[in-house]
């Protein structure tokens, strides 16, 4: 499998998925392709819309297709915002509104625990997988860094003291839930670097 087509997008999950992939591996884009950004995403679970865009994807090209979903999932939020992550403030998928939301629910609350978890599918002619990543950590009470994109400004992980968005990316790959989802795509593939 020499040739993975990214079903993604997002800029940001292009640079860090291509972080950690092999070097020797054939990368494309939904743009080299002629594919729209926006891949459709209804399920109500995040390994249900890592399906959805890595089939789609597939059935077009034929190529085996990698697609990811990632929540935000808040313990004091009853696991909000979730699936919902990229679309908590609105359609318009604007992380700013997403994180201005989400400090506004989270302003009087002592418990900020959460958790980032990704699920990433491989569709492929030898059938379908999904990977998941988690990593646990608390909401920040104020946005930090510039790093990263989506939530990373305002998630510490745990035995950290500083947010996604302070990291450099290759500490941030050492330990994101992208980076451990990838990893076990990689042992799938026999693939470990």
């Amino acid at each position: 499998m020499d040739r993975i087509v990214l079903c993604t997008g997002n800029p940001g999950k292009v640079v860090e998925l291509q972080a950690l992939l092999p070097a020797g591996m054939d990368l494309v884009g939904l743009r080299e392709l002629g594919l729209p950004d926006d891949l459709p995403e209804t399920s109500p679970t995040l390994e249900g819309n890592a399906l959805q865009k890595a089939r789609y994807v597939f059935e077009w090209t034929g190529l085996p297709s990698v697609a990811d979903d990632t929540g935000l999932e808040v313990d004091a939020l009853g696991g909000a915002p979730g699936v919902r992550s990229a679309r908590y403030a609105g359609e318009a998928k604007d992380p700013q509104a997403n994180m201005a939301k989400l400090l506004s629910e989270l302003q009087d609350r002592l418990v900020r625990t959460a958790q980032f978890r990704t699920v990433i599918a491989l569709v492929s002619p030898e059938g379908e997988w999904t990977f998941e990543g988690v990593v646990r950590g608390h909401i920040a009470a104020t946005p930090r860094g510039t790093g990263g994109f989506g939530y990373d400004p305002v998630f510490i992980p745990e035995g950290e003291e500083v947010t996604f968005a302070e990291m450099p990316l290759d500490r941030k790959n050492t330990m994101s839930h992208r980076a451990r989802a990838v990893q076990a795509l990689l042992r799938h593939l026999g693939q470990v670097r």
